[in-house]
């Protein structure tokens, strides 16, 4: 495997160095792209005057910067992949930043469906997975904090860009203030040139060996037919790729798996699949808050520039929730529990959009913002967090594609029908509780899954207690029948 394109995996990350470099541009990735998208549904009132079209109709423009992103998030782990995180990034700042540029010159809303949802959703994909995948790379110990820190930037960069935005579309309209975001969403090319692939020295060993990495390669290991696979990765514990197998290539052991099917063959473990179901409910409820805050405000009386400000709250909340999530994760009470952890803050959530339509004034809409944004940010951080939990370091590149993947559809569909409803109702109502329910749906599930996962381990671990050893010779030569059990021989 080259060390300029491929991180090793056959080691410790080294939980630090220039890993908090990484975590910078990581941070400045989610910033330019999560908190930029986030940010368009400011620009749906003067794209809805301008064009002359109803709610439903604008809300594609959002819906396919979503969807784009995430439908191409598997291109982004390939890309990373082959080359580099370095080149999936700066080329992804190159095909956004020119999005953002055309959508500024745009004459119809057809245009800016391509210009801003296609070609600046491409390349959002192109810098969102690899950056996210590589900061695991350097950390392990303590990679919730890592990824709280990283994964803020969509927080800090909502509460910094919505005001920012609204004042640029005052001062300049919305042609000049995508302009001016076309040029701040370039800098993800500085941000690329910065993810340094991890080089480490052979023969250095793992500090630890979490139970997921030990379970997964059980289960691998029964369903492997690749022998490359079972003896570079499988062996020794935990999974890693990048392994020294005495007598094969390094780099032609890579190649013929990773250039294969073998990269995402954590597609067949039932605890995937349960996590994937769970992201698909999760994905259907999660961004129309994001999109149809701002207006339910309006509606609602409240000013242009408060209703604006939701967004600054909702921002600035979702760091604590990043940070502080990681950080307690990250503490050994807890970091059995991250599955757990990430269910209460997607319950949360889902129980706070069945309230908004109670909340009729910017007094009461900032507790919903406050709330909503904490546990936002708790889930969003703990989501690269718990995936490599489920299927170990070195698949979370292909597996954060998979799930980021999982999120185009209902990001395409949802804010659509969330218009609709609005059109059909004349109201908000509808909005925000299928937005709860698809939250709770996707909590639901994952506890579901939890604790039949759980309920399988512990009668697993029954068995093996019960089942009996084979005939061992006691002293005399003659053979003894034991139990493995409480200490007591039958």
């Amino acid at each position: 495997m080259s060390a300029g394109k491929h991180p090793r995996f056959g080691v410790s990350p080294p939980d630090g160095g220039w890993g908090w470099v990484v975590v910078g541009c990581c941070f400045m990735v989610t910033v330019c792209t999560r908190a930029v998208t986030r940010c368009i549904s400011i620009f749906f009132v003067e794209f809805q005057g301008h064009f002359r079209t109803d709610y439903a109709a604008t809300a594609w423009i959002h819906s396919l910067v979503d969807c784009t992103t995430m439908l191409c998030a598997p291109v982004g782990s390939l890309v990373g992949n082959r080359w580099s995180s370095r080149v999936a990034v700066m080329v992804g700042g190159v095909l956004s930043s020119c999005g953002l540029l055309l959508s500024s010159l745009s004459s119809s809303l057809e245009m800016l469906y391509f210009s801003l949802g296609v070609l600046t959703g491409v390349g959002f994909a192109l810098c969102y997975t690899p950056s996210i995948a590589l900061v695991g790379c350097y950390f392990r110990r303590r990679k919730a904090l890592a990824y709280g820190v990283a994964m803020s930037g969509s927080g800090i960069g909502t509460f910094v860009l919505a005001p920012v935005v609204q004042l640029l579309i005052e001062r300049y309209s919305w042609r000049g203030a995508l302009l001016v975001l076309s040029a701040f969403v370039a800098n993800l090319c500085v941000c690329g040139a910065l993810l340094r692939p991890i080089t480490l020295q052979e023969g250095e060993e793992p500090r630890d060996v979490s139970s997921q990495d030990t379970e997964l390669a059980l289960k691998l290991s029964k369903e492997s037919t690749n022998s490359c696979l079972s003896s570079a990765t499988l062996l020794p514990l935990p999974l890693r790729p990048g392994n020294p197998v005495p007598g094969l290539n390094r780099r032609r052991c890579f190649s013929s798996c990773f250039l294969s099917g073998e990269e995402y063959r954590f597609l067949l473990l039932p605890d995937f699949l349960g996590l994937a179901a769970s992201f698909l409910f999760l994905a259907s409820g999660c961004s129309l808050p994001f999109v149809y805050l701002v207006p339910f405000a309006l509606s609602a009386g409240v000013g242009q520039q408060h209703a604006a400000f939701l967004m600054s709250i909702l921002g600035v909340v979702d760091i604590l929730g990043n940070i502080t999530f990681g950080w307690l994760t990250d503490r050994r009470g807890l970091k059995p529990h991250r599955l757990a952890c990430y269910v209460v803050a997607v319950a949360m959530e889902g129980l706070c959009c069945l309230f908004v339509p109670l909340l009729r004034s910017f007094a009461l809409l900032v507790p919903f913002a406050v709330l909503y944004g904490y546990f936002d940010g708790a889930y969003v951080a703990l989501i690269p967090v718990v995936t490599s939990d489920v299927v170990g370091t070195p698949y979370l590149s292909s597996a954060l594609g998979v799930v980021y993947f999982l999120h185009a559809i209902p990001y395409l569909l949802s804010p659509p029908v969330g218009g609709w409803l609005v059109d059909v109702t004349g109201s908000y109502t509808a909005t925000f509780f299928l937005s709860g329910a698809a939250l709770l749906a996707s909590a639901l599930v994952l506890a579901t899954v939890a604790g039949i996962r759980r309920c399988h381990l512990i009668a697993v671990a029954m068995d093996a207690r019960l089942e009996p050893l084979p005939p061992q010779p006691d002293q005399s030569g003659c053979f003894v029948k034991e139990a493995v059990g409480r200490g007591v021989a039958s």
